[in-house]
């Protein structure tokens, strides 16, 4: 009865705060196995910022199985997406042990649901506005997606407390692939959002190593959304070709949340803008839902592209912090092994290098042939095992500076050509003295 009463409870209307709390108490109530309610922090007004887990081992991370996560209403006015989070969920329980793909997909995926990022300002939207209204910010005036450390520039603004909630979530889970939902145009944007030169920000595109998969993540969102891919803007001003965009190209921002998961937190995350107007009528959420609903779930697949697997030492045991990457794609904040010694890397199908770093020792590569792995629900597995390495050596890596690390690089490409003139005058000298 518990069950039909969660699933019956929720209709398409707008829910403020204490309704939004009251469904997940009850969807957490009904199906306790399945799911597991927290709250990883609160608002600067002592809202909680709940988060809704689901899957087959809902409470911890197991390893193999891949962290996602959904995130909305990080702007308080823009809120289709809350509400569509809120019927994902419900699709989510109600289909589970029924449906065989959600089943599988559960069984192989833990996912983390945030209805809400901003539960201040959604509350603070007295008056819905299609366009604008100063519920877009938390109670501090502050936008939550100028809020993050960047890795261009020296973002000045004081982290909040919402967005300090999020940072913390985000290095305590080894999340793989991510979505924020916001509203105001149509279009699967991805990173970067800021950049420089060493970006290509003079050709007006900010590409990031794994530019390739993103623009794939993008367009498996807009491919499955009923219109998004066809690519009309919202007004007659703005297009955007098969419904995707760099966040750069469209337009420059310092701070954002998708460059801070994928820099800081090793996480795929790029940005969904899921309706022209930011706060619609309650009478087209069903719609929203409708349009939205096989995307969502087609994108939660993507985060079984790619390669995984554990890095150990001679007796089996993990080694944290080993970096693991596919040569010629570095980041510039190296991707490293949690505390199990796993990695997760998503990339598309092909032949790559993956390479194994423990600090003081020598590499290991190995060539990988990856297929797309998304319908059988796990990425390709393949591990590395440092026979050298005894469980006594456990590298101590301190986490990456939150200094704006591609202003270094920069930095470096503009010294590096000098140098590079001395190197070759002084091996012709060496050359002719011999």
């Amino acid at each position: 009865i518990l069950c039909l009463v969660s699933a019956a409870a929720l209709d398409f209307r707008y829910h403020h705060s204490e309704e939004l709390e009251q469904y997940l108490k009850g969807v957490h109530a009904a199906y306790p196995a399945l799911t597991h309610l927290h709250s990883i922090g609160r608002s600067v007004e002592g809202r909680d910022l709940w988060v809704l887990v689901l899957g087959r081992f809902p409470t911890h991370h197991k390893i193999g199985i891949p962290e996602f996560k959904y995130v909305a209403n990080m702007h308080g006015d823009e809120t289709v997406g809350r509400e569509i989070l809120l019927h994902l969920i419900d699709l989510l329980v109600t289909s589970y042990g029924r449906d065989p793909v959600i089943t599988r997909l559960l069984n192989n995926t833990r996912v983390h649901i945030m209805p809400t990022m901003n539960p201040d300002g959604f509350e603070a939207t007295k008056v819905p506005d299609c366009y604008y209204t100063r519920g877009r910010y938390n109670k501090n005036g502050e936008d939550l997606n100028r809020n993050f450390p960047d890795a261009f520039e020296n973002n000045s603004a004081t982290i909040q407390p919402e967005t300090r909630a999020v940072m913390d979530w985000i290095k305590n889970e080894t999340f793989v692939l991510s979505a924020n939902l916001h509203g105001g145009a149509l279009v699967a944007s991805y990173t970067f959002d800021n950049g420089n030169p060493v970006t290509g920000s003079l050709k007006g595109y900010s590409r990031s190593p794994d530019d390739d998969v993103f623009i794939h993540l993008a367009k498996t969102y807009s491919s499955n959304h009923a219109s998004m891919y066809k690519g009309t803007g919202c007004d007659n001003r703005q297009t955007f070709p098969e419904g995707i965009t760099n966040g750069y190209s469209w337009y420059q921002l310092e701070g954002g949340m998708q460059d801070y998961n994928y820099v800081w937190g090793q996480c795929f995350e790029i940005t969904l803008e899921l309706s022209c107007c930011k706060y619609p009528p309650a009478d087209q959420l069903e719609k929203f839902w409708r349009d939205n609903k096989v995307a969502l779930i087609e994108y939660i697949k993507q985060v079984h592209l790619g390669v995984k697997g554990q890095v150990t030492d001679k007796n089996g045991n993990p080694i944290p912090n080993a970096i693991v990457e596919a040569k010629g794609r570095p980041h510039v904040c190296p991707y490293r092994t949690n505390e199990q010694g796993e990695y997760f890397l998503l990339l598309l199908p092909g032949t790559y290098v993956i390479n194994a770093t423990v600090p003081g020792f020598k590499s290991m590569l190995k060539t990988v042939e990856i297929p797309d792995n998304t319908g059988n629900f796990s990425a390709l597995k393949q591990d590395f095992s440092f026979p050298e390495v005894s469980d006594q050596i456990r590298s101590r890596v301190a986490s990456c500076p939150k200094i704006p690390l591609y202003q270094e690089l920069t930095r470096a490409s503009a010294a590096v050509k000098p140098t590079v003139h001395i190197l070759v005058l002084m091996t012709a000298m060496l050359v002719i003295f011999k």
